[in-house]
């Protein structure tokens, strides 16, 4: 079973939905225990990053996330879920975030528009199994963002995406994953980047 964590997030019934879509056994859950059998877990995520972690906290999953990750249960993180994962956010200040995946989010620093928003592209070398089945080349996916990674370790950058300058759109560390984009509503990139992650 998957377990997708609710602690408000706009856009965790698509979510659901893409998931029921690849005929997943998934379940949402406001409380850890409700998902404490879960093979693998799903933090999506849109909004501001320090109520978010607040929600989290005030639910009891952040010490739930943190002790999965420690037992190597897969964590895919996406737009705000995989901004958690990292150290910290520099979004309203400084704040702490799960610390899962070296790095930090800072805002984007450029002249043109911020948010980041619509398609573009993933570069990727098709490596890592999260990326399975995924062109390396004009494959697309839907971003709403204004702040993004940045510090992240060379080893743990899955594919970049360019915006003014390029940043880690995709990363992972052993059995963690964050993906920028909506999986969601990325159509059959995001769709298939889902079913990897069931699959792992």
């Amino acid at each position: 079973m998957i377990g997708v964590i609710d602690y408000g997030a706009s856009n965790i019934r698509s979510v659901a939905n893409a998931l029921k879509h690849l005929g997943a056994d998934m379940k949402l859950a406001t409380r850890p225990a409700e998902i404490a059998r879960a093979e693998k877990l799903i933090l999506p995520g849109v909004g501001a990053f320090r109520p978010g972690m607040e929600r989290l906290q005030q639910q009891g999953f952040v010490e739930f996330l943190l002790d999965s990750a420690n037992k190597s249960v897969p964590i895919l993180g996406i737009c705000l879920g995989m901004q958690f994962l990292l150290e910290s956010s520099e979004e309203d200040g400084f704040f702490e975030g799960l610390g899962l995946i070296p790095g930090k989010c800072v805002r984007f620093q450029i002249e043109g528009k911020v948010p980041h928003m619509g398609w573009n592209q993933l570069e990727h070398d098709g490596s890592n199994p999260i990326m399975r089945g995924i062109p390396t080349v004009n494959s697309y996916a839907y971003f709403v963002h204004s702040f993004h990674a940045t510090a992240i370790p060379d080893s743990c950058v899955i594919a970049t995406t360019e915006y003014g300058y390029p940043y880690p759109s995709i990363i992972g560390r052993e059995n963690i994953f964050g993906a920028q984009f909506h999986p969601e509503k990325s159509q059959q990139v995001g769709l298939r980047l889902l079913k990897n992650f069931c699959d792992l």
